[in-house]
């Protein structure tokens, strides 16, 4: 199976970059899914869809968890996405969001998850997620945080990483604040409980 070179999302960043700086390029090395740390996969599992391996590009209670606490504080708090979910918007989808976005995004998260394994899927996402200021994928982050191989992140490393994937910008310049912290125990926390593909 072809590994994929770049998202959409990561095409239109760069596109971004370009337009200041027309030299511009992005950090991302693929590597393979037994190149990948076990720890970084329990970590992000745990982080981001604790459901992954059982359900089917959905977490509906998840989805109904996050709508509630939005709706609570009157904002977007809680996404509720899948780690299906955020590889659908994030290989195939620009990062505007129109009216049929969500809707594209179903229907690519089906797609995926009848045509590739949970392993795939997830060799997949954590090699084309951002994690910082033009980082893409885990080997590109483990290099720029660690300065280490994928392969080789270990428990903690990989908790901070995984604590870092929502607003991965804002803690790269941040990285020591209460919230990465007291996340990154959350995390820690629950990985030895996590099943991965």
């Amino acid at each position: 199976m072809v590994n994929p070179g770049e998202s959409a999302f990561m095409e239109t960043r760069l596109e971004d970059l370009k337009e200041k700086n027309e030299k511009a390029t992005l950090r991302h090395q693929w590597v393979n899914y037994n190149q990948i740390s076990i720890h970084i996969k329990q970590a992000v599992i745990a982080a981001e869809d604790a459901k992954f391996i059982d359900h089917e590009g959905f977490d509906w209670e998840g989805i109904e968890k996050a709508y509630e606490k939005n709706k609570r504080h009157k904002k977007i708090m809680a996404g509720g996405s899948t780690i299906s979910q955020q590889l659908a918007k994030n290989l195939f989808l620009s990062n505007q969001r129109t009216p049929w976005r969500k809707f594209e995004e179903t229907i690519i998260t089906m797609m995926l998850e009848k045509i590739l394994s949970k392993k795939r899927i997830l060799e997949i996402y954590l090699n084309v997620i951002e994690w910082g200021n033009n980082v893409y994928g885990i080997e590109a982050a483990s290099l720029h945080y660690f300065a280490s191989h994928a392969k080789d992140l270990n428990s903690f490393q990989s908790a901070k990483l995984a604590s870092m994937i929502p607003n991965p910008k804002y803690y790269e310049r941040h990285q020591d604040t209460s919230k990465i912290i007291d996340r990154s125990e959350i995390i820690l926390s629950r990985m030895n409980g996590i099943k991965i593909p």
